[in-house]
């Protein structure tokens, strides 16, 4: 079972790198993040930031049962 709390603070932290979709499972999303991040040394990542951080809010103000039906269970790759 994933837990929203770790998810959100990896989204609000590392979410350039796509580190929050990489706990959820979400591996082509992450990939997407962290590759826009390093291939264009930065500028990209400050975008890929800016998601993470709405994602990573966004997962933190679900309750927890939301947050398992929505990120858990049916997959929601982006917000």
């Amino acid at each position: 079972m994933k837990e929203k709390l770790p998810a959100g603070l990896l989204g609000i932290f590392l979410g350039a790198f796509g580190a929050h979709k990489f706990y959820l499972g979400y591996t082509k999303e992450a990939l997407i993040m962290l590759l826009v991040s390093v291939l264009t040394c930065g500028i990209g990542g400050t975008v890929m930031e800016v998601i993470g951080i709405v994602e990573g809010i966004t997962y933190l103000t679900k309750t927890d049962e939301e947050f398992q039906e929505i990120y858990v269970n049916n997959h929601k790759g982006w917000f």
